[in-house]
Formats: C-alpha cells, sequence, structure tokens
C-alpha cells in the first residue's frame, strides 16, 4: 500500500475556485482527490513527453545515419515540383478508351476503340 505524505499547496484564487465547485458539484469526493488526479495526468503527460522526445532523437539520429552513409540528395526545389507535377498528371494507360470502366459493384463496360 501507499505511504500517505502530506503536503501544504498554495493555489491561486481561480484555481482553489475551481477545485471547491468540482468538489462541491460531487464530481470529487475532496479536494485532495483533484489535486492527486491533476498529478496523475501530469505524471502521464510528461511520460508521453518523454516517450516522444526519445522518438525524434531517434529520427534526428537515422537523418545523421542516412547523411553519414551518404544517402542524401541535395535540397532542389525544382525536382520536387518537377516530380509532383509528374505525380499528378494522369498516365497514358489510364486514360486509354480500351481500359474497361466500373459501373456499379459487379457491371464492367468495355469501350471499342
Amino acid at each position: 500500500m501507499n505511504t500517505i505524505e502530506r503536503l501544504t499547496i498554495t493555489l491561486t484564487a481561480e484555481i482553489a475556485e475551481a477545485v471547491r465547485t468540482a468538489v462541491a458539484a460531487g464530481e470529487y469526493a475532496s479536494s485532495s482527490e483533484v489535486v492527486r488526479e491533476a498529478l496523475r495526468d501530469w505524471r502521464h503527460k510528461r511520460a508521453l513527453q518523454r516517450h516522444e522526445l526519445a522518438e525524434l532523437r531517434a529520427q534526428v539520429q537515422r537523418g545523421i545515419d542516412d547523411l553519414d552513409a551518404g544517402r542524401v540528395r541535395d535540397f532542389d526545389p525544382e525536382r520536387i515540383i518537377q516530380t509532383g507535377r509528374q505525380r499528378s498528371t494522369p498516365h497514358a494507360a489510364s486514360a486509354s478508351p480500351s481500359r474497361p470502366k466500373r459501373r456499379g459493384r459487379h457491371e464492367t463496360e468495355f469501350n471499342a476503340p
């Protein structure tokens, strides 16, 4: 069983009122319960932040490893734009009139050349 330790905390008037309101509304049994839940949430948030930071560091390290291994290209915005344009242009084969057109769930219509 966890040992209970008593701490004294100081809150702003606004937060103290929010705690009292939550207890009066029956959302919590006591102000201590409000603080305990807030601290559990805080611990959870910190754990998530540590995890996200570790993931970010791992991604940075992968980038450094790629750089060290020569798996990089110079930044070329024109090449990126050209690649995007090529990907957004329909291929001639997909616009071919001999390709089947989907018509509903099981019907297919073929256009004769």
